[in-house]
């Protein structure tokens, strides 16, 4: 299974009042975590999600769930860690942990579902599909 790394640093704007990383925070950096996985392998969402284009594709998060199991700090560096799950017609599932060296702060499962211009689901263009799969 292919894991994708991304490095991140917590800044002043990811922190509570205590500057202890802000829950809310945790899911930006799981997005960028994902948003670059993508990017890797030859995905770009900015290219795909014009829906001005009949042919529109979207990325919609149906669901997110996350466990929270540490605290993280101002100026600490954490790495994203992102792998895909099952695929299966328009959706997807991630895996993703938050980690801070070897200590885990955060993981989350993510079901991404494809979705037209309309808004409707709709299944992963065959080549996109293939890249997906082929990261798992």
């Amino acid at each position: 299974m292919t894991v994708h790394r991304l490095a991140v640093r917590v800044y002043f704007e990811d922190t509570d009042a205590g500057g202890i990383l802000y829950h809310g925070s945790h899911m930006r950096f799981f997005e960028r975590g994902r948003t670059e996985f993508l990017r890797d392998l030859g995905i770009s969402q900015s290219l795909t999600a014009d829906r001005t284009d009949p042919n529109a594709l979207l990325f919609v998060v149906r669901r997110f769930a996350i466990e929270y199991k540490r605290a993280s700090f101002l100026d600490d560096l954490l790495t994203v860690e992102t792998e895909i799950g099952a695929i299966s017609g328009p959706r997807f599932t991630v895996a993703q942990r938050l980690l801070r060296g070897d200590d885990l702060i955060a993981e989350a499962e993510v079901e991404v579902v494809a979705t037209g211009g309309n808004g409707r689901p709709r299944r992963l263009p065959p080549a996109m599909a293939a890249l997906i799969e082929s990261a798992r």
